[in-house]
């Protein structure tokens, strides 16, 4: 038997989707080309590769040992892809970087001293909560608060960043103001979805029952609503710290520091680009320590 790889990619896509109209959808074809590739896919082969129930395409037992092979054909097809985009020693063409957006706007608000070490290299920055695909070119490299536990993700930390709360200087109390006077006070936090984010738990222990009276799934939408004066917040001190409308109040909040990690895939790690983009983010994250730690207080980081 002599499987088209495009047939096989598209009754990859259907067993993942389940039917025809979500797979046309992830495949960028019409409905019925779905359904025409796989059933000439089923006549080469001489077997049938789906259950087709009511709501669902569900593979036969054919079709799960089919399945488990053409996956592994996709693995070797992607790290094809990857390694060959490594055929070259010149540090150029074009890097993602997928990062939350709060950590993607520090790293944009470096990008003249980066870029001016890299000329010949493209950033596209990508704001995200969720994992990219490294193995699929998602992106080629990502900053995270946790190493997932995934094969071939090579993990490299670039420090720890501190956490606090701040508020504007006519809602914030001077000094160390107790648990009482805080939680009277407005706040500002993350909707249920985004319960995980740093500081989260620590503002939900000081409210007990209440919650915070703004609520938003977005870091830098948080910011700008401390910064109009909606309530008090959680935030990173890279953010906090080096905004002249914004005070700290208390000191850090060491029970919500979190360390950060540059995760690439193993057979990208030595494409030039990315290593020259890597080398120079790890000299960034370095050079600007104290501010990520809440060492750097009320200054602003040169670029």
């Amino acid at each position: 038997m002599s499987a088209d790889w495009d047939d096989l990619r598209v009754f990859l896509t259907l067993a993942r989707e389940g039917s025809l109209t979500m797979a046309a959808k992830r495949l960028g074809v019409s409905h019925p080309t779905v359904a025409r590739r796989v059933h000439a896919l089923e006549e080469r082969i001489g077997v049938r590769l789906f259950d087709r129930l009511p709501d669902r395409f569900v593979p036969t037992s054919a079709g799960e040992e089919l399945l488990a092979d053409t996956e592994a054909m996709e693995r070797a097809a992607e790290s094809i892809g990857r390694r060959s985009a490594g055929l070259t020693d010149t540090a150029r063409g074009v890097v993602r970087i997928s990062a939350g957006e709060a950590m993607t706007t520090l790293v944009a608000r470096h990008l003249p001293s980066l870029r001016g070490r890299l000329r010949e290299i493209e950033f596209e920055l990508v704001t995200s909560h969720m994992l990219a695909n490294l193995s699929r070119r998602e992106a080629d490299l990502m900053i995270r608060e946790q190493v997932p536990d995934l094969a071939d993700i090579v993990a490299r930390k670039l420090g720890r960043v501190a956490y606090a709360v701040y508020g504007v200087p006519d809602l914030a109390p001077a000094g160390r103001a107790s648990p009482d006077k805080l939680r009277v006070l407005p706040w500002v936090g993350f909707d249920e979805d985004h319960s995980y984010m740093p500081g989260q738990k620590w503002m939900a222990e000081l409210l007990v029952d209440a919650k915070p009276t703004v609520r938003t799934n977005n870091w830098m939408v948080l910011h700008e609503a401390v910064r109009s004066g909606a309530g008090l917040a959680v935030l990173p001190c890279y953010l906090g710290d080096p905004d002249p409308a914004l005070r700290r109040v208390g000191g850090l909040l060491d029970d919500v520091a979190v360390d950060q990690w540059l995760l690439v895939h193993r057979d990208l790690r030595g494409l030039p680009r990315v290593r020259a983009v890597m080398d120079a983010l790890i000299d960034l994250f370095q050079r600007h320590k104290p501010l990520l730690e809440g060492r750097e207080r009320g200054a602003r980081a040169a670029a």
